[in-house]
């Protein structure tokens, strides 16, 4: 007993030291809920405190909102709202240039690291990566402190995007419909603390009557991009289905799917782990989906970024949440990983039996 006492000291002290020295952003927000024809507001501000404002609907456009961060000077954005949201497609042809990673979740300075390293934007975050592709292989929710701002950037990087000719792929995964359906297990509780002093359930914040919830609720589960297939974690044998038939299926279960089945494809771990998925089964779902790899997030491996099965399947799972920043740059049919530093190199062949964490 005495010894989990000292490490329960132990990993205390830890945390504070972390926090000292590196402070969190108190602000948390905006969520936007539309209540009949109003629009509210509601956000957390440097100080801990509530702040709301509310507006008709019919004036939506004409009220861009602010996501502020009390830690970083100068971090601030602000986005204005759409008109309306629509379902995301899920074929597109192969830009020249992609860039992927996964499992964000809420990590919100490295992925804003990544993504300006990576010229994919600016510091002021301006889209600059042209007629290119950003794609998210799922999980932007949970054990993070900023969720919520990186939600707002994607979605602010998206209209950026489409106006050049680029495009944002916010592929959903396992913890994203695991917070539209209430299973909240690994939820930061600093999100539960908030919504209690915006008088709100959590639930209510990404409701199908929020703009994070509309939005949430447009994207896809699988999308074929050029010749890859990308998804959270992987096509079982009792999911092979068309790209649409299975966007079609999962999309009205996104807040219904508390208890979801391991072989779902945003729950998937066999490329990865027992029972594996055999080469031939690799092969068959390659030729069913007319495509030369699949990328996908998910499961951390200790040779993620890496490829596997002969360069079948990309594997882009790192754990951000203790510094491990990384992403894959696919120019010319070629991939490469990157991370904080920008730099690039040829992405490295994973063991045939990896080491799950």
């Amino acid at each position: 007993m005495q010894k989990y006492f000292f490490i329960l000291c132990f990993q205390l002290a830890c945390f504070f030291c972390s926090a000292q020295q590196f402070p969190l952003n108190a602000c948390d927000g905006p969520y936007v809920l539309y209540q009949n024809s109003h629009i509210v507001i509601k956000s957390i501000n440097a100080a801990s405190a509530p702040e709301i404002e509310a507006f008709n609907v019919s004036e939506k456009t004409k009220h861009p909102i602010s996501i502020h961060f009390s830690n970083h000077t100068g971090w601030d954005f602000t986005v204005r709202l759409r008109d309306s949201i629509l379902y995301e497609p899920d074929h597109f042809k192969a830009p020249k240039k992609v860039f992927a990673l996964s499992d964000i979740e809420g990590e919100f300075e490295a992925f804003r690291g990544l993504l300006i390293s990576a010229g994919v934007m600016d510091s002021a975050y301006h889209w600059t990566f042209g007629k290119n592709a950003l794609v998210i292989c799922g999980d932007l929710f949970d054990r993070g402190q900023d969720v919520a701002a990186e939600l707002w950037l994607l979605y602010k990087l998206e209209d950026e995007a489409r106006a050049v000719g680029g495009y944002v792929h916010s592929i959903l995964g396992n913890h994203d419909i695991m917070n539209m359906s209430g299973d909240l297990r690994y939820l930061q509780p600093k999100y539960f603390e908030h919504a209690k002093i915006m008088g709100q359930d959590y639930m209510d914040l990404y409701a199908a009557n929020t703009e994070l919830g509309r939005w949430l609720r447009s994207k896809n589960i699988i999308e074929k991009i050029g010749d890859n297939l990308y998804l959270h974690g992987g096509v079982s044998p009792q999911m092979l289905l068309a790209i649409d038939t299975l966007n079609y299926r999962f999309r009205p279960l996104y807040d219904k799917t508390k208890h979801a089945e391991s072989y779902y494809p945003f729950w998937y771990r066999g490329y990865f782990m027992e029972p594996r998925a055999t080469e031939s089964f690799i092969d068959s779902t390659l030729a069913f989906y007319h495509v030369s790899r699949i990328i996908v997030g998910h499961t951390i491996t200790d040779s993620n970024i890496a490829s596997y099965y002969e360069g079948k399947v990309i594997g882009l799972d790192v754990n951000e949440h203790e510094g491990h920043s990384e992403a894959i740059v696919i120019e010319k049919n070629k991939i490469y990983t990157t991370d904080l530093t920008g730099k690039k190199k040829p992405i490295g062949e994973g063991p045939a039996n990896p080491v799950v964490q």
